[in-house]
Parts: structure tokens; C-alpha cells; sequence
């Protein structure tokens, strides 16, 4: 459960560079060798740091708005694979006891046409603490599929194991409000997406527009639709470059009595949400 933000992969061409005869003929003459420029590697590896408002997990608050710190290391090949690790803490009420979440995530991207591309890929929701509802894990494997046209993308995630310990001996046949849960696993809990994320003409901003909704197999009393409507802009400090930051709001119809903490927080009211992040 990461802040939502699709991995965008720019793959890397290296460039030769062919001398003209003329200037062989005069390296020669002088009696220097000839020396071919060294091609760039077709590995890569970032990392991201930053400071934000709340986790927001498609549109569900996970540090009760007292915020978060979330730190990636990202690896990509020019062929369009890609493998990262993330981690961000975890409010203790939001998850079973949870503080801390880390993410394990990896894909294979790849273009179908200049402005078409297709990347299949995995998340792995983990939480060190092991805090359990009555003894689920809450750790989740997801595969998705996400497929980007210029500035739009659509992404379908599907879960292939409990969705957050969620099943009928955590949360089976239970009241909750005027709803009664179902009963069964969750495995096969999906949500689904919708990304328009194009470059402003003023003041090098960028606009985020987003629409999702959650599925959870077998307790419809989870399901619910997010939004989110924002500006980010990428900047530089100083000579530090590599600098992004962000608003924007966010909105849900999630049922207030399942989205819920201990204490009474419910997790999926509207919220404004910022960030500030700089990548290496």
C-alpha cells in the first residue's frame, strides 16, 4: 500500500559517435589512437525521498493524517524491466498495530506503438510489525496490468491472496453499521483506475486527474469510489534538481463504518493532500 503513483520507465539509447574519414586520416598521421566512446550503461537506479501530508492508499488515509515520510530505491534496464523497494511508516490504528509498510514491486514495461505502451508487473504489501487480526496476515500480493496512451493511463490491480486479512474468521457474517459483512476470503479483490496526467501551458505545472474503484471479493460493504483532482511541479533548489511537490484533493464514497479506526478516524473522508520529494 504505497502512496498511489505508477511507475513510469524512460528507457536509455546509447549514442554513437562516428568521426569523419578526414579526421581518422589526421589522428592517424599524428600517431594517436582512435579511442570509441564507451556506450551507456543499459542500467539505471533512482531513489526518492520525501515528506507528505498522509499516506493516502487509493483514497484511504493510513497515518490518520498526522503524516508520512516514504523513502524508494527504483532499478530499471533498458530492456523495460524494473524492480524497486519502498517503505513509509503506518499509523497504528489504521492497520491492526502496523507502523511500518514495505513495498516490493517489479514489472516488465513495453511499447506497442511510440505513444502506446503495456506493462504488466506485481506488488507485495509487507508489515515487519506481523500485527494480525485475529491471526490473518495482513500482507498482500497483487499482479496489474497498467497500459499508457500519451497522457493517459488505466491500470487494473487484482489481489491473488486475502485483501488485508480480510476473510471470513477476521471479518465473516459481522455487523457493521447497518450492513452485515459477507463471508469467504477477499482472494480475487481488485481495483481498477483511470490517469489523466498532462503538462499544463503555464507556469510548468502538471495536472493529476484520477478516478478508481475498489473491489473487495465477497464484503461489498468495502467497496468505494475514489477521486483526486491536483497540480505537481517539478523544480530546482539551489543547484539541486530532481525536486517535485504537489496538492491536490482527494474524495471517497467509502462507507464510514468499515473505514473506520479504533478511535473513531474515519479513514476515508475527502482531504486535501501535499508533498514535497526530491529524486536522485
Amino acid at each position: 500500500m504505497f502512496s498511489l503513483r505508477p511507475v513510469f520507465l524512460a528507457c536509455s539509447l546509447a549514442a554513437i559517435v562516428h568521426s569523419p574519414a578526414w579526421a581518422a586520416d589526421t589522428v592517424a598521421d599524428e600517431g594517436k589512437a582512435d579511442v570509441a566512446a564507451e556506450p551507456a550503461s543499459p542500467h539505471h537506479i533512482s531513489t526518492n525521498f520525501g515528506f507528505y501530508s498522509d499516506y493516502i492508499f487509493r483514497g484511504i488515509s493510513y497515518a490518520r493524517g498526522r503524516g508520512a515520510i516514504q523513502a524508494f530505491v527504483d532499478y530499471s534496464h533498458d530492456s523495460g524491466l524494473f524492480l524497486g523497494i519502498g517503505g513509509t511508516n503506518v499509523h497504528r490504528d489504521a492497520l491492526y498495530g502496523n507502523t511500518l509498510e514495505v513495498d516490493l514491486y517489479g514489472g516488465f514495461s513495453f511499447p506497442i506503438t511510440d505513444d502506446l505502451t503495456i506493462t504488466p508487473g506485481f506488488l507485495q504489501f509487507y508489515y515487519p510489525d506481523n500485527e494480525k487480526i485475529a491471526n490473518q496476515s495482513p500482507n498482500v500480493t497483487e499482479v496489474n496490468v497498467a497500459m499508457n496512451y500519451k497522457d493517459f493511463a488505466i491500470k487494473y490491480s487484482y489481489s491473488l491472496t486475502d485483501w488485508f486479512g480480510v476473510n471470513t474468521k477476521s471479518y465473516g457474517n459481522t455487523a457493521i453499521g447497518h450492513h452485515t459483512t459477507g463471508t469467504g476470503d477477499s482472494k480475487g479483490t481488485n481495483y481498477i483506475e483511470l490517469n489523466y496526467n498532462p503538462a499544463l501551458p503555464f507556469y510548468g505545472l502538471s495536472l493529476l486527474l484520477h478516478v478508481g474503484h475498489q473491489s473487495v471479493k465477497n464484503y461489498a460493504v468495502a467497496d468505494y469510489t475514489d477521486i483526486q483532482v491536483g497540480v505537481s511541479k517539478d523544480f530546482s533548489i539551489a543547484n539541486s534538481d530532481g525536486w517535485n511537490a504537489g496538492l491536490s484533493y482527494i474524495a471517497t464514497d467509502a462507507n464510514d463504518d468499515w473505514y473506520v479506526t479504533s478511535t473513531g478516524y474515519k479513514t476515508g473522508d475527502s482531504k486535501f493532500f501535499a508533498y514535497i520529494k526530491r529524486t536522485f
